[in-house]
């Protein structure tokens, strides 16, 4: 065919000018041409040179600063022109087809113009982003000569007949309005800023967001091309694969987004509604009217997705009907102006038209979807900000009687935060749907009823009737989710207790009795999993059949309604996708229903009441400058009194007034008349130390300065040092309750108030530090620098140091004054303080700290040992393994197929077979049963084909029959739902079988690791193993594992059969599927990276909140309140920045599967038009491949994103895996049980012969060529400063250490020869910090259940319990709380005393068993050891040097040797022993 501008046909008009050149088409069409020549020539210099040397002077974000007015105007106009231009070119193409000769000025103008289009906006875009404003000048004159231009041609149009039903003639038409409209908004531009001509432009600045160069979250500031498609994401995502992303990584969030910005917006919603409705009503009208509109605009962008989603559908249905049609060719069109010119209905009739169209429709419906849900979203995440803070500042205002009286709990304003929060989050995420799905059910009946009648109804109905039944399935899922986690709670509850009392049931050999216990529990825990699972399964089921079904029914009832049914291709696969639109929105809607009934319900959480008050009659003052003390009985109010003082309690009659001279900070103080509430805000800030230590998840240092996130002003100051001097050099510390004391009283002795408030500070301390705090701290630096100090207190022997003295009784005031007055008024009482005072002046004490032996001991591991119990992630940076950052690198692109198959293996060979075989017939089966429609659809072509040929009025007649193809495709239909139950219940019993094998494995593994696993992991960590990890392996993996695998044979499954139908397709396939894989190669590693980030910015925000609500009374005091205030808008800012950065993840991962996908599209139908017109292809095949490439985009989608949510999950696999690497401790013997006498150690003789014992292989000896030899029934005391050994020395005894060199022998047997668990249970031990299990006090002591009731009484008679049971509902089976808290620490470590009676064990092991008790009890424990032990061999590891004067052998140890060996008289009668001296400084 010949090539020509003008066409060369013999006959052609196309250069006849006798009426004038503007009455010639083609020159109307080369004249168009001349703008678009000028704009190309004019701008490419410019582009090319580059815009460095133009930018702006202020320092922000290139290509972000879009400030010319009209901007989104603009892009929205040019997109438009560039699809008419599209549309411009394709119908000259489908004109041209008619000629003899090729025209290339239908088209080429056109494609020119096309160009210039793209051209023009990234001119533009240069242009805007820097601020060079005078060059659009140059668009000024293109848009004047395009629009000039394009009106002649259209003028000349009319003038010559041609109307509007020609389609060049309302492309025309279109393109004038758009060309003038662009230059009208090039005009306002240049006028609005006077860019051109003018001497003085408006300078303008821009935001404030573009100048802060921390702000990397751009999505609010780009054009409108890079916010569909979220170009602004490309860096982000590629550079998260050469650098992990952090929250340095990820800055700032805009000012428009912050936390406190969507705070005030939803403040003022709330405060600007005029008649105030009451409840949920009032939270749901504020939520509209502070985050309605981007809600609206979310909901218009789903409208316009779902409704451009039949484009799909309709546009197959075009193309399958063009094709199949025998006579392909279109009617002859009509030439005007010496060209063609076609209607929009022949051009819409042309295949290759509705491929191209079917492509545009794709990508503006998926970019359109994808901007639905992120609007949504950020919107979502914006609410949660702002409710999530006005819940703080509720918190801030709220009574602490509230949480005294558990009005109120700590759960649950963390479950007001953490679910309900998230809730109201996923409802407005989820509101498009709601309004969305409704449109989308009546259009797609609507189309389907218009496809294929009445039977389409009897389909939808099947659906319709199928979607309560999930709403159910959904309902029962949510129940037994609810179930599961109350088993599951329970059963963390008992491993918590396991791992903090591991070596105390290692100690008892009591670790199998409670590890059935834990077995117990997570046996009812997978009855309710396998509820779960089977739930699961039903859902999966039917979110897989039901469109099987569907489709089944409808063509049945089709086939047999009508006796000349149409069941063409075109109807057929147009039917086939409309199904499948169509289930998604009824599967959608139970879902949205119990998200939107979940917001109802969160919606009405957020009202707390006031609580009671609790003092009465009390009159006193406070002098200023002084020290007062405030004694009484438990529960007399002394603490009720400083939190009145605070204002922390409800007054019902009285005021509290506060002196201006108390503290420069405070104000004046209020006017008499004023309430009490106001005097309490009137005062000033008052450092506050509660009895029951409250410390922030910080450091140290913040700690005590509450200067949080930034080095204090006086981090090492003398101030500073001395606190923590004064505090007993708590820096070096990781706490215990007794050092949480010490740092709360540390804040309060740094904050520089002229008010301190200390609440019973020496509750946690012994004596010593009680001492050293009291000189130091409060007598030397709070009184010498006049501070009023009011301490609370019951060591009475500081009386002595008051200045004025309160004593409480019942509530009220018993009496006050100096001592001396106290003394003169009530004797009584001051008689009764003497004799206390006396007795508690007489406890003395050496500073062995049983803390401080953890940590040395913890210290002492080097980093190679501890390094193999560590589970970090195979992307840490951190790790010691990966010294090469490129390695790491390397590690976290890696999907971790090794944890996968470890996951798989652990389900057994069997289940793993039936899973594979399953899901690879299912998937066959499904490609089955569509290749077989597409078989009998293309017969039924042929045979209205040959009917027609045969003048049969109905293809039934002529002997065709469809009952053949419908008893297969039947069959086929019914094997397929058969297989999608089987694929579903092997996928979920694989989880369950998994779950239940890991963590049996996991447990036991733990109960028999060495205790040095325990002293350098972290309880927390080991924790998060059956908690978190446990839970993602329940309950998570299974459904991902599902869903990739469906995901990825559906997808595999349909490019098979694009390739099949189209062969030519493989060659588009390879670069598509390069350029997925890079995709999804670096989506991966972002998308972990932020999923672990939200989650760990998750954290520090609930901590938060809790620690607020633990600590609102000091922070009131300290009037803290905006310091903390602030903290929650940065915690809560940080993870609603890594959800923002996640959320635009997976839409820039979608947007560009989307795209994949449509490109996917257009070539496949392409390539099957052009087989189906020149190589016969079948239209059923033609059909079938559109219908699957339509899927491949929603496929390849959930491909790459299960797989990135699969690779997170696979973690928890990982980290358990690396428990299970564990060696567990040697728990055989030479001997067996049966060999171990009965009674063993009856006598309880002690041999150590040259022992050495260290903690692990890899460390120095903790002791050395000890020997000794302890007689039956002797009392042996074993002293030494802190690491000398004495703990070691009485854990060898258990084989709880390594004993490398030498032995212990008890009665005749060497315990290296006895199996652990016998060796352990014929042994007593006493720690120093008393352990007791939730449960009764039978099974605290005695878990075994051995002992008979009577045994138990005189065990506790003996401890000197038994009146304390005896009064206790249910005696010996009286419950016991967790730790034991409803007993006080003396009677806790008497039940242990208790415990080891029971066991009736010849040698008895205490190991600074007085070390946390008051003298009372320590008295009670001496004179049980010596009366009911004494005929038992007791070791005693002293503490309190005076506990072993009375032994019968002292061992005095240094650096793990003996260094004293004799009786406590032959040691003290030598001046110059180390024991002498120990005694001596005790004095």
């Amino acid at each position: 065919m010949s090539l020509a501008f003008c066409g060369n046909e013999n006959n052609s008009v196309a250069y006849n000018v006798d009426g004038g050149v503007l009455n010639n088409g083609c020159f109307l069409d080369a004249l168009n041409v001349v703008p678009h020549v000028f704009l190309l020539f004019i701008t490419f210099p410019i582009l090319f040179i580059g815009w460095g040397s133009q930018s702006s002077k202020v320092h922000i974000h290139h290509s972000t600063w879009l400030h010319f007015p009209g901007h989104n105007l603009r892009w929205l106009l040019t997109f438009v022109l560039l699809f008419i231009l599209v549309c411009e070119i394709a119908e000259g193409i489908v004109s041209d087809g008619f000629s003899q000769s090729l025209h290339l000025h239908l088209y080429m103008p056109a494609g020119l113009a096309f160009m210039a289009g793209i051209t023009s906006i990234i001119y533009y875009h240069n242009i805007e982003t820097s601020n060079f404003p005078k060059l659009l000048l140059a668009l000024l004159i293109y848009w004047v000569l395009a629009f000039i231009m394009k009106t002649i041609k259209f003028a000349k149009y009319t003038e010559h007949g041609i109307g509007p039903r020609q389609l060049r003639y309302c492309i025309t038409g279109l393109l004038v309005l758009l060309y003038g409209l662009l230059l009208a908004v090039e005009i306002n531009v240049i006028l609005g800023r006077r860019y051109v001509c003018f001497a003085d432009p408006p300078e303008v600045k821009p935001p404030e967001d573009l100048q802060d160069l921390g702000v990397r979250f751009l999505q609010p500031f780009v054009n409108l091309l890079s916010k569909a498609t979220y170009w602004w994401m490309n860096t982000f995502i590629t550079s998260a694969h050469r650098r992990p992303i952090d929250l340095k990584v990820i800055g700032k969030l805009p000012i428009a987004m912050r936390a406190l910005t969507n705070y005030i917006k939803l403040r003022k919603a709330f405060d600007d509604q005029k008649v105030t409705p009451q409840g949920p009503k009032l939270i749901w009208q504020a939520l509209r009217k502070a985050f309605g509109r981007p809600l609206i605009l979310s909901i218009t962008f789903r409208f316009l997705a779902d409704l451009l989603g039949f484009a799909g559908p309709l546009c197959i249905s075009g193309i399958v009907h063009h094709i199949s049609k025998d006579n392909r060719t279109i009617q002859q069109p009509m030439t005007l102006l010496g060209i063609y010119f076609i209607s929009s209905k022949e051009f819409l009739e042309n295949a290759y038209v509705l491929a191209v169209l079917l492509f545009l429709a794709l990508l503006l419906q998926r970019t359109f979807l994808q901007a639905s849900y992120y609007v949504a979203i950020e919107t979502g995440i914006n609410l949660r900000g702002a409710i999530q803070t006005k819940i703080y500042n509720k918190i801030m205002r709220l009574c602490t009687s509230n949480m005294s009286m558990g009005e109120l709990t700590v759960a649950q304003i963390c479950n007001l935060v953490a679910i309900d929060t998230n809730q109201l989050m996923w409802f407005f995420f989820l509101c498009p749907n709601l309004w969305a799905m409704p449109v989308q059910i009546i259009v797609g009946v609507i189309l389907l009823y218009y496809l294929l009648g009445i039977s389409a109804l009897i389909g939808a109905t099947v659906i319709a009737v199928l979607a309560p039944v999930q709403y159910f399935v959904a309902t029962k899922l949510s129940q037994t989710q609810k179930s599961t986690l109350e088993y599951s709670s329970e059963r963390l509850k008992k491993t918590n207790e396991l791992l903090r009392g591991i070596k105390l049931l290692k100690l008892y050999a009591w670790e199998h009795i409670f590890c059935d216990s834990v077995e117990e529990t997570r046996s009812k825990e997978l009855t309710s999993l396998k509820a779960f699972a089977l739930y699961s399964s039903i859902s999966i089921f039917m979110n897989a059949a039901i469109p099987i079904a569907a489709v089944l029914t409808t063509f049945v009832v089709h086939v047999h309604i009508s006796e000349d049914a149409d069941l063409s291709p075109a109807v057929a696969f147009a039917s086939l996708s409309l199904f499948h639109i169509l289930v998604t929105p009824l599967f959608l809607l139970s879902s949205v229903v119990r998200s939107t009934v979940k917001a109802l319900v969160s919606s009405g959480y957020f009202t707390w009441t006031d609580g009671p008050p609790t003092l009465s009659n009390v009159d006193i003052k406070i002098p200023i400058g002084k020290l007062t003390m405030i004694v009484g009985q438990v529960g007399c109010g002394k603490s009720s009194l400083l939190l009145a003082a605070l204002g922390e309690m409800q007054k019902v009659s009285g005021t509290v007034t506060w002196n201006r001279s108390v503290t420069s900070s405070s104000p004046l103080p209020p006017p008499q008349n004023q309430t009490d509430t106001n005097h309490i805000k009137k005062r000033g800030a008052v450092a506050y130390a509660s009895q029951k230590p409250w410390l922030l998840n910080a450091t140290l240092v913040e700690n005590i300065t509450f200067e949080m996130g930034r080095v204090p002003r006086a981090f090492m100051d003398e101030s500073f040092l001395f606190v923590i001097k004064s505090c007993s050099d708590i820096f070096f510390h990781i706490f215990s309750r007794g050092q949480k004391q010490r740092i709360s009283v540390a804040r309060a002795l740094y904050q520089q108030t002229n008010l301190v408030f200390l609440d019973d500070p020496f509750s946690a301390l012994d004596i010593h530090l009680s001492d050293h705090l009291m000189q130091d701290g409060i007598l030397k630096l709070l009184r010498e620098e006049k501070r009023t100090v009011v301490l609370v207190t019951h060591k009475l022997q500081y009386l002595l140091h008051a200045d004025w003295i309160i004593a409480m009784k019942d509530g009220t005031i018993q009496t006050e004054g100096t001592l001396k007055d106290i003394q003169n008024s009530e004797p009584e009482l001051f008689e009764q303080w003497k004799t206390l005072m006396h007795r508690q002046d007489q406890e003395f004490e050496t500073v062995i700290n049983d803390l401080e032996r953890k940590n040395l001991r913890r210290a002492m591991y080097s980093r190679e040992a501890a390094r193999t119990e560590e589970d970090e992630e195979e992307e840490s940076v951190e790790s010691d393994d990966d010294d090469n950052m490129s390695q790491v690198m390397r590690q976290r692109a890696t999907i971790p197929w090794r944890s996968c198959g470890i996951y798989l293996s652990s389900a057994g060979l069997l289940l793993l077979t039936v899973l594979l075989l399953s899901q690879l017939l299912k998937h066959s089966l499904m490609v089955a049963i569509d290749y077989w429609l597409a078989h009998w659809t293309s017969h039924v072509i042929r045979a209205k084909t040959d009917a027609i040929a045969r003048n049969c009025t109905i293809v039934q007649y002529c002997g065709f029959s469809h009952s053949w193809y419908l008893s297969v495709f039947s069959v086929l239909c019914c094997l397929g739902i058969i297989l999608c139950l089987a694929t579903s219940v092997a996928v979920e019993w694989t989880g369950l079988k998994v779950a239940k094998e890991l963590h049996h494995d996991l447990l036991n593994k733990i109960i028999l690791a060495p205790m040095r696993l325990f002293e350098t992991t972290p309880l927390g960590s080991i924790l998060n193993r059956f908690s978190t990890d446990t839970n993602t392996i329940d309950q998570h993996i299974p459904t991902t594992l599902e869903c990739l695998s469906r995901s990825t044979l559906l997808c595999v499954s349909a490019l098979g059969v694009i390739s099949y139908v189209t062969p030519v397709f493989l060659i588009a396939l390879l670069p598509l599927a390069v350029t997925c894989y890079f995709i999804q190669k670096y989506f991966r590693v972002a998308s972990r990276d932020l999923q672990q980030l939200e989650d760990s910015t998750q954290l520090p925000l609930l901590s938060h909140f809790s620690e607020t609500v633990e600590g609102l009374t000091t922070i009131r005091a300290l009037r803290y309140e905006p310091r903390f205030r602030q903290r929650l808008l940065q915690f809560t800012d940080a993870n609603n920045i890594a959800s923002l950065f996640l959320t635009a993840a997976n839409r820039w991962l979608e947007v560009r599967m989307e795209y994949i996908g449509a490109c996917v599209v257009l070539v496949a139908a392409v390539a099957s038009i052009t087989n189906s017109l020149y190589n016969q292809l079948s239209t059923g095949l033609v059909g079938l491949g559109l219908t699957y490439a339509l899927m491949v985009s929603n496929y390849m989608n959930w491909m790459v994103r299960n797989l990135a949510d699969m690779e997170v999950q696979l973690g928890s696999v990982k980290r358990i895996n690396g428990l299970l690497k564990t060696e567990p401790e040697n728990y055989e013997g030479l001997l067996t049980v049966s060999q171990v006498p009965d009674g063993w150690p009856r006598q309880g003789e002690i041999k150590i012969q040259n022992l050495s014992v260290r903690y692990d292989a890899t460390l120095k000896p903790v002791l050395k060529n000890v020997n000794a030899h302890i007689s039956p029934g002797q009392k042996v005391g074993i002293c030494g400063r802190t690491g000398s050994g004495k703990s070691s020395f009485s854990l060898a005894f258990f084989r709880m250490v390594d004993m490398f060199e030498g032995r212990i022998v008890i009665d005749d047997i060497d315990i290296a020869k006895l199996p652990l668990q016998t060796l352990r249970s014929r042994l007593s031990i006493i720690l120093q910090d008393p352990i007791l299990f939730s449960g009764t006090i039978r099974f605290n002591l005695d878990p075994e259940m051995k002992a008979t009731d009577e045994m138990l009484w005189e065990a506790l008679d003996i401890a000197q319990l038994k009146p304390v049971v005896k009064s206790l509902p249910g005696g010996l089976d009286a419950a016991v709380t967790e730790g034991g808290e409803n007993f006080s620490q003396g009677q806790r470590q008497l039940f242990c005393l208790a415990r080891a009676f029971v066991r009736k064990s010849s040698i008895l092991i205490m190991d600074e068993a007085t070390a946390s008790i008051d003298m009372a009890t320590e008295s009670i424990l001496q004179k049980v050891v010596m009366t009911a032990f004494a005929d038992r061999t007791v070791v005693i590891i002293a503490h309190r040097v005076h506990t072993i004067l009375n032994a019968d052998l002292v061992i005095v140890m240094k650096r793990g040797i003996i260094l004293e060996y004799d009786r406590p008289e032959a040691l003290l009668d030598k001046e110059d022993s180390v024991f002498t001296s120990f005694v001596r400084a005790d004095k």
